[in-house]
């Protein structure tokens, strides 16, 4: 983790656990840094205008003003339980990492008694899946789907052929656990479907794409039904 990345995670670290205060010791060893480096971060931090307070004596520690903290999320126990499933879920692909983050943040401004109830639920909840080793999703994935910028590839087709293309992000596809990039290759001149756990590397150009519309028929997939993660919820 570079350390812009750390500045950000501290600020939403203590955020997630505000008022309680989080000890330097501690922030180290989350961030697998000195004590002495996270010292250093939060001055800057403090000095940029981020609100954190040192809190002395033996239970002290870091903490963010209160008032810059987001209110403990009120979640029926079901939303809860729903919200660790899907995050789960998400934890063997290009959204692992923050996957992760994000059950973390949940269980963190949840009610004390709350969080463990929804902890204890969830952990009866178990997923099957494939006994084999896959390669991993690169976690460029994810950022090619937010970017807006034209990526490099370099990507193994089924025969272990190799090649490097330029693709413009269009969206993905997600079947079980097996995660696709759409775009558009120039190397082909056409849409295209990247099978995640065959992309070598990915790199985000600085070019932006020109607008293109993926209609459905583009895709050409002859069976299963799409469906939107995120349908019309207004």
């Amino acid at each position: 983790m570079n350390r812009t990345d750390r500045l950000y995670a501290l600020v939403e670290e203590l955020r997630g656990v505000a008022p309680r205060p989080r000890s330097a010791r501690w922030l180290a060893e989350r961030f697998a840094v000195s004590t002495r480096t996270i010292e250093r971060d939060l001055t800057a931090l403090q000095e940029a205008g981020v609100p954190i307070w040192a809190e002395n004596g033996r239970t002290g520690g870091y903490t963010l003003d209160a008032s810059a903290t987001l209110p403990p999320a009120s979640f029926t126990a079901d939303e809860a339980l729903a919200l660790l499933i899907g995050l789960g879920r998400l934890r063997r692909g290009p959204f692992e990492s923050a996957a992760t983050t994000a059950m973390r943040k949940i269980l963190a401004v949840m009610p004390d008694e709350e969080a463990r109830r929804a902890t204890v639920a969830a952990s009866r909840v178990h997923l099957l899946e494939p006994d084999e080793e896959r390669p991993p999703v690169v976690p460029g994935l994810a950022a090619s789907l937010r970017s807006d910028r034209v990526i490099r590839l370099a990507y193994r087709d089924r025969a272990g052929d190799a090649s490097t293309r330029d693709v413009e992000p269009l969206g993905s596809i997600v079947k079980g656990d097996t995660w696709y990039l759409i775009g558009w290759c120039r190397l082909r001149d056409g849409v295209r479907a990247f099978r995640g756990d065959r992309i070598v590397s990915l790199e985000l150009t600085d070019e932006r794409p020109p607008r293109r519309v993926l209609r459905r028929e583009d895709l050409d997939i002859p069976f299963g039904t799409l469906r939107p993660v995120v349908d019309e919820l207004r």
